[in-house]
């Protein structure tokens, strides 16, 4: 094979090693992308490319951080979610380094890289031709009893540590020279961190859960004597996946290395008709915009929206919980701020980006550090970091272009997570502040006084939704941002209002910021104990919109995204578009 050897820096500066084969017949518009199983590396798996016999395709292979070539810890990588963001990272060097478009562009990934693969789908909503994922480790097989409950406490008394895995090359395969290569290859190792195990499993329910995101044409193949991951998650992945095109097959006597079987013609055989006929269709996105009429968000916040039964087990619960938000607010100030102005409302996320337990006596500080530690607040307090990422990028994207940057925010709450990160990150030409409560308003006006920014900011009381509130501005914003206000709204048709607003306020070449929500572990307790600063709306009831949805909404906005970052939680989306 033709193979060269190749690195790619990803976001946070990490040089990634990678193989790339071209194609055989001299093709240049399409590509075949491999994802390696844990412990191994591109090595292992780019002897597809002559077997799937798929010559007008070229082939890319990376080494994951931790595995290979590629630097870090043997084993291991900061989280889950990082390694996710070196997906994205390595096809946005594949597009813009080969010119080979997303769209004609397949993955096959294996195992854990079937599970990243598998977020990446979900989280980013790449759009690529399609997918096919081969004994994806959604539930790992951990033969000791009460293995995970014991390595989760074992890594909050020790931090992160390693453990071997107990995988024997005869587990994985009834290849005899695929056995002898994985005990005497250098490059495989057997230990794996316990950040990873762990932030696989944790990663893996939810992708599971929330399959019916993922809208990419997908092969699912499931190797029938699987020693090292469960078959029951498989299935449940496959029935609630999304996607129009979808198929799936059990190999039986297959073993954990799907592809590098003894007898693995038989998966190429399910898997070469199923890359040719998405191929030879057009390439089409399935529609997500009307997701708020009918789809299963929509089920799922109706449900969220019916009231229990008051003398149910359920019901009770949450009078309960209820009974002991409102005890709390006696004491803690952040539930106290959340019952008087609503715990969705400006003051809340200014006091929660604060993050300083306050309190009128200690129980109150208990409940109130309690409070600011929920997974709800943490993952906000990191979508306020992404946000300044994206305003970092923008601003050196706008420089690069000549452009000044003049900023307008359409929902800034108190404006401290937008002045915060434009003063660490860029020093704009203007920034115009809006908001539709007086009381945010009133904060925010005060906030641009202490630091002195009378002279380029203005905050004032303008409603998000009404189109006409973007035209004629004066400087036109080259760079817009929308955060955490989309999210409370169901009603697409509502959100759209604003998004074109951007669309016609921001000149061509400016960018938007905005947020998505695409998941979140809480939504029945906020639902059923919190709630919101919306008049007529005690109840805060959320619909989830897929990043999809978000983004195809955007797109009809006249913007393209084109990068993104997410919470280790999995929970708040930062996406950077630019205006066509």
């Amino acid at each position: 094979m033709n193979t060269q050897e190749k690195n790619f820096t990803t976001t946070d500066g990490s040089e990634l090693f990678y193989r790339y084969r071209p194609a055989q017949d001299g093709s240049t518009d399409k590509a075949i992308v491999l994802f390696h199983r844990g412990h191994e590396h591109s090595g292992r798996l780019m002897y597809l490319a002559d077997e799937l016999g798929l010559d007008d395709f070229a082939f890319f292979a990376w080494d994951a951080r931790g595995h290979g070539n590629s630097p870090g810890a043997r084993g291991d990588s900061p989280s889950i979610t990082t390694s996710v963001a070196d997906i994205q990272d390595f096809m946005t060097h594949i597009a813009h380094n080969y010119g080979i478009a997303p769209e004609n562009t397949a993955v096959i990934a294996q195992s854990l890289g079937a599970v990243l693969v598998a977020t990446w789908l979900h989280d980013y909503a790449p759009p690529i031709r399609c997918a096919v994922l081969a004994a994806p480790a959604f539930g790992v097989k951990l033969y000791l009893p009460f293995a995970r409950p014991v390595l989760r406490l074992l890594q909050k008394l020790r931090g992160n540590f390693f453990v071997n895995s107990y995988l024997k090359a005869r587990h994985l395969t009834h290849d005899k020279a695929r056995q002898e290569d994985f005990k005497r290859d250098p490059l495989i190792v057997r230990p794996i961190s316990v950040r990873v195990l762990l932030g696989l499993d944790d990663t893996a329910s939810r992708i599971v859960a929330d399959a019916q995101a993922i809208t990419t044409p997908l092969l699912l193949l499931i190797s029938g004597d699987d020693k090292v991951v469960q078959h029951q998650p498989q299935h449940d992945f496959y029935n609630r996946l999304g996607s129009q095109h979808k198929a799936r097959h059990i190999l039986p006597g297959f073993y954990h290395d799907t592809l590098g079987e003894a007898e693995r013609e038989r998966a190429f055989a399910l898997i070469r008709p199923f890359i040719r006929e998405r191929f030879a269709a057009p390439w089409q996105a399935v529609d997500v915009t009307t997701a708020h009429l009918a789809s299963a968000s929509r089920v799922e916040a109706d449900e969220l929206a019916t009231p229990l039964p008051r003398y149910s087990l359920r019901g009770l619960w949450w009078a309960f919980y209820r009974a002991t938000l409102r005890l709390g607010a006696r004491w803690s100030e952040g539930l106290r701020i959340g019952r008087d102005t609503g715990y969705d409302s400006g003051s809340t996320l200014d006091y929660v980006y604060q993050n300083q337990p306050q309190g009128t006596n200690p129980i109150g500080r208990a409940f109130d550090r309690h409070y600011l530690n929920a997974i709800g607040w943490r993952g906000i307090r990191q979508r306020k970091k992404n946000i300044g990422k994206a305003i970092a990028l923008a601003n050196a994207l706008l420089q690069r272009a000549g452009k000044p940057v003049h900023v307008l925010d359409i929902a800034s709450g108190h404006g401290r997570y937008i002045l915060d990160a434009l003063n660490e990150h860029v020093r704009p030409n203007s920034i115009r502040l809006r908001d539709y409560s007086p009381i945010n308003v009133a904060a925010g006006r005060e906030l641009i006084a202490a630091r002195g920014l009378e002279n380029i900011a203005t905050f004032n009381e303008v409603n998000a939704f009404d189109r006409a509130n973007y035209q004629n501005l004066d400087p036109r914003p080259t760079l817009g941002i929308v955060s955490g206000l989309h999210e409370l709204f169901a009603d697409n048709d509502l959100i759209q209002h604003s998004l074109d607003g951007f669309g016609d306020a921001i000149e061509s070449g400016g960018y938007l910021i905005y947020t998505g929500q695409p998941w979140h572990p809480q939504l029945e307790m906020i639902a059923r104990a919190l709630t919101s600063h919306k008049a007529g709306s005690p109840d805060w009831v959320m619909r989830r919109r897929s990043q999809q949805e978000m983004d195809q909404l955007v797109a009809r906005a006249g913007f393209h995204k084109i990068h993104q970052w997410i919470d280790e939680y999995g929970i708040f989306t930062v996406s950077l578009a630019r205006k066509k």
